[in-house]
Order: C-alpha cells, then sequence, then structure tokens
C-alpha cells in the first residue's frame, strides 16, 4: 500500500535541542478522497538501546537517572529506571551502544546482538530506536559509569526475577526496559 502524501507547509517552530517543525499536509484517503491534517513533529535523532545481562548471575544492568518529561508529567521523583540508552549522533547503531554502555554503567561490550527497531511514539517523535541485547560479566567492566559531564547515572544490577516483578508493580515504566526484559523472557535468555 503505497500512501499519497502532498507536503503543504513545512515550518520550523524551533531549533534548540533537537528540532520541531509544523507540517500542513493532504493524505490520499483509500476512497479516492483526501484529508489535511496539521502535525507538529519533533526530530530528536535516532538512538540505541541495550539490555545488559549476565546468564550465570540471572541479573540484568539497569541506569536510574533524571527525566524531566517524566517528572512534568506526574513523576514526582522525575526519576526512571532504563536500560542503557543514547543517540546515535554520528555513529553506526552498534558503535553507538557500546559507547553508551562503557559510559553509563563502566561496562566494555564486545559482541552485541542486534534484535530488532522500533518506533516508540510515532504519533510526533521521528526517532527510530535499535534494539540490542548482550552478555556482561565483572571481568569487562572498565569503570564506575555514571555518564558523561552533564549525567548523574546510578548503575543498578538486578535479578532478572526482581526486574520482571519491578514492571508489574510500576517501578519500571521506561517502554525500552519493559520491551527488552518482555524479550528476554519470551526468548529464554536466562535459560
Amino acid at each position: 500500500m503505497s500512501t499519497k502524501i502532498e507536503i503543504l507547509k513545512n515550518e520550523l517552530l524551533s531549533d534548540n535541542w533537537f528540532t520541531l517543525r509544523n507540517y500542513t499536509y493532504t493524505l490520499a484517503k483509500k476512497d479516492g478522497g483526501s484529508v489535511r491534517h496539521k502535525r507538529e513533529v519533533y526530530d530528536r535523532g535516532n538512538g540505541a538501546t541495550i539490555l545488559l545481562y549476565n546468564r550465570k548471575k540471572k541479573t540484568v544492568l539497569l541506569v536510574n537517572q533524571f527525566r524531566i518529561p517524566t517528572y512534568v508529567n506526574g513523576n514526582s521523583s522525575g526519576m526512571l529506571l532504563e536500560t542503557c540508552a543514547g543517540l546515535l549522533d554520528e555513529d553506526s547503531p552498534e558503535d553507538c551502544i557500546r559507547k553508551e554502555a562503557i559510559e553509563e554503567t563502566g561496562y566494555q561490550i564486545g559482541n552485541v546482538d542486534k534484535l530488532f527497531e522500533l518506533y516508540m511514539s510515532p504519533g510526533g517523535v521521528t526517532e527510530l530506536i535499535h534494539f540490542f541485547a548482550a552478555e556482561y560479566e565483572e571481568g569487562i567492566r572498565a569503570n564506575e559509569g555514571g555518564g558523561v559531564e552533564d549525567e548523574d547515572i546510578e548503575v543498578l544490577e538486578l535479578p532478572f526475577t526482581q526486574a520482571l516483578a519491578m514492571i508489574k508493580n510500576g517501578e519500571i515504566q521506561d517502554g525500552k526496559a519493559v520491551i527488552l526484559l518482555q524479550y528476554a523472557q519470551i526468548n529464554g535468555l536466562f535459560e
């Protein structure tokens, strides 16, 4: 099914941290008619995320950090327990996630398994996230992690079963983390 779209207007609203544009367009409908939409589109670039797991210890590494969007939307502490992640910038997804892993968790990851790519909020954000998984062990920890200069990241090693329970009780609300933990459960990464 090919989409027939005509962009009528593309207006830059903000080019601050990321880019926000307002598009006006007509979209051809399957019944032969058309509809006109006006939508804001936030372009923050594409990203990568990874589930770091230790099969022998049956643990996962997660990071806890302050996220202002969650704070202004009802998360009283603003802290969010997540999988390690970052924006690609000019890196390949694989290079990006290796760099993020060492910056955020301190673990120098070699081989990573590419799982899939997902749009996380396609109604208004362009970002495509590349999902990975990799095993870690103590011998590959190069530093304490914690992020770069403007980050304050806490690294948590949790039993896998506890992390799954934390989804159910609402302690883990990050979509990336939920997807990757459920992937691990469905695909038997700890068996």
